[in-house]
């Protein structure tokens, strides 16, 4: 029998967010996404939809849950757990949680977050025992991995349940204490940084720095192309946040500020270390 409960609720429509809902409805859960306003709420639908009908096309012949996009928060009462799925900055986030408490009060809350502190995020919350990291990968269907963060008020059962619901999604669950970067985005940033700079440095072309990785480690994507994926913007905000934390090893090569500034995001805005 199935963990995952009968009705979750996703706050934040984007690519990451569309995806969180995308896998809790082939999982046969009734999925409420919450967004700011009423054309990013039928964005957010025609996300959904459109990967829904691709993993129809890749062969997915199970029963979807039951999908409803809405700008009201209000509509998330009575969900079994809600997964927080804005952008990577501390106010925003720890505004929508206190939302996500107020309006669905008893409900273990999940925050998709790549990088920020879980135990600064709970702080924002009454019982920050119902706060847990379910750190996503882009994309979200495709990825085989969850990363469970454990602040240090995590309620353990918490834990115990998000295990359960990472495998009844097909995924891998990893458990990481909460931590600067957790596991993943911090190593996944080093080794990016690192190729950035051999970039900057004319060690070798993004195209043979990556294939280095792919065929002499047997990597599926190599870094540079990763942070294309990922988006440079995204990946500035992260290595800033570890150099604060962690020290001038992760600040941020000047190529990537320059390429952030200019527009090139990656394959969101066409262009970054690749052209898309």
């Amino acid at each position: 029998m199935s963990s995952i409960p009968s009705r979750v609720g996703v706050y934040g429509g984007g690519r990451m967010g569309a995806g969180i809902a995308h896998a809790f409805l082939l999982a046969g859960a009734d999925v409420t996404v919450v967004e700011a306003g009423e054309e990013a709420a039928a964005a957010a639908r025609e996300r959904v939809e459109t990967s829904l009908a691709k993993a129809v096309e890749r062969g997915f012949t199970g029963t979807t849950g039951a999908l409803r996009v809405t700008t009201e928060p209000e509509d998330l009462a009575g969900s079994g757990l809600v997964v927080e799925a804005v952008p990577e900055l501390v106010a925003l986030k720890a505004e929508v949680l206190t939302v996500i408490e107020r309006v669905a009060p008893g409900t273990p809350i999940g925050t998709n977050t790549s990088s920020l502190p879980i135990d600064t995020l709970a702080g924002a919350l009454a019982d920050p025992a119902r706060l847990i990291g379910l750190h996503f990968f882009n994309p979200v269907p495709a990825s085989d991995l969850v990363e469970i963060v454990v602040g240090a008020r995590t309620a353990p059962e918490l834990v115990t349940r998000a295990q359960m619901w990472a495998g009844d999604l097909g995924k891998t669950g990893i458990t990481v204490t909460d931590s600067p970067g957790f596991a993943s985005s911090r190593l996944g940033v080093a080794l990016g940084l690192e190729a950035m700079r051999m970039l900057e440095e004319g060690v070798a072309s993004a195209e043979d720095i990556d294939t280095a990785m792919v065929l002499g480690y047997r990597h599926p994507v190599g870094p540079l192309k990763t942070t294309d994926i990922v988006g440079l913007d995204v990946r500035l905000g992260i290595a800033s946040h570890l150099a604060r934390e962690l020290g001038p090893r992760f600040e941020p090569p000047q190529i990537l500020r320059d390429k952030v500034a200019a527009g090139q995001l990656g394959r969101k805005s066409g262009q970054g270390f690749y052209t898309w």
